[in-house]
């Protein structure tokens, strides 16, 4: 049995699992992203726990724990870089506190990336390579899946389509904020940045008011398309991936909200050569992408450290 950890910008999510698409039990939790990292570390410890009894099982039973987290992390030294959302978790040990806590092995991931390969190996990724995955929540995250491994660079992450710069200004020699920030896709096009567009506490109330008709709604909706198809327009043009997938939260708006116009903003800009050479589509995991993500991570781990000692042991 592995764990599998979601920790994102407004919550906590943890799934007990084979690491090979079988849940046994997923739990989702609230956070306080005002009381920072600590306090989804003291949830952690409650919650694990907690989750293992729900289906009478017990730490020396697992193999392993991956972790999923909201935000950029370093593979070599395996910890967090930084949180865009929640304060308190720069260049935190996050996989190290974890082994401490629970005496356990805990592998460390982004959260788009392991989404990103669960997508590939069980969900709406099936199949195709090269693979893009993006996620629309309280951020913008991507992924890009290779040969059905995640691309990670030089090991700090690759696939980060919400820090695009996507719709600057520039007055021929420098480059101008927007209200103090210079404006990369995910100020411009994530769920909150919609929200505080309209005026809304969510991004699904502005969904759901230009669904209606509403046409301040459906003009933020068009502008946050736009750019989302600028965005992608340069992934295909730089990997032309056979398939894109769109998960997160507001990626669950749906085809004619989102997926339909979408499609047809990218056509219209996209490098016409690559044109016919990809389709996009809904993730199929759910709010549970991320936690199937970290327990194939987990697994995947488990079986390295496994090969490494028998390799030690043949020698």
């Amino acid at each position: 049995m592995y764990v599998g950890i979601e920790i994102g910008g407004t919550k906590l999510q943890i799934g007990l699992g084979d690491g090979a698409g079988h849940l046994r039990c997923c739990q989702r939790w609230p956070i306080a992203p005002h009381l920072g990292a600590a306090s989804i570390l003291e949830q952690i410890r409650v919650h694990l726990p907690a989750t293992l009894r729900q289906v009478d099982g017990s730490m020396q039973e697992v193999q392993g724990i991956g972790i999923g987290f909201g935000g950029p992390v370093d593979d070599r030294q395996r910890v967090v870089i930084k949180s865009h959302q929640v304060q308190g978790w720069d260049h935190f040990p996050l996989a190290s506190w974890m082994q401490e806590q629970f005496g356990r092995p805990a592998a460390l991931g982004n959260d788009s990336d392991l989404a990103g390969l669960a997508e590939a190996a069980i969900g709406a990724g099936r199949g195709f390579d090269p693979l893009f995955y993006m996620n629309i929540g309280s951020g913008i995250g991507g992924s890009l899946i290779l040969n059905g491994k995640i691309h990670r660079g030089v090991g700090l992450g690759a696939g980060e389509i919400g820090h695009l710069w996507i719709d600057y200004d520039c007055d021929g020699t420098h480059f101008l904020p927007h209200n103090g920030r210079w404006r990369i896709l995910e100020q411009r096009a994530s769920g909150w940045s919609l929200a505080e567009a309209f005026g809304a506490a969510r991004a699904e109330i502005v969904a759901a008011q230009a669904e209606a008709g509403d046409p301040r709604a459906q003009h933020v909706l068009t502008l946050a398309i736009r750019r989302l198809a600028m965005a992608l327009s340069h992934v295909v043009a730089l990997i032309c991936p056979r398939r894109m997938i769109i998960g997160g939260g507001f990626g669950m708006v749906g085809e004619k909200l989102l997926f339909e116009p979408l499609r047809q903003a990218l056509q219209a800009i996209v490098f016409p050569p690559f044109r016919e050479a990809y389709d996009l589509v809904p993730a199929a995991l759910g709010e549970e992408v991320v936690v199937h993500g970290a327990l194939l991570f987990a697994r995947q781990c488990h079986a390295q450290r496994k090969g490494d000692r028998d390799a030690a042991t043949a020698s």
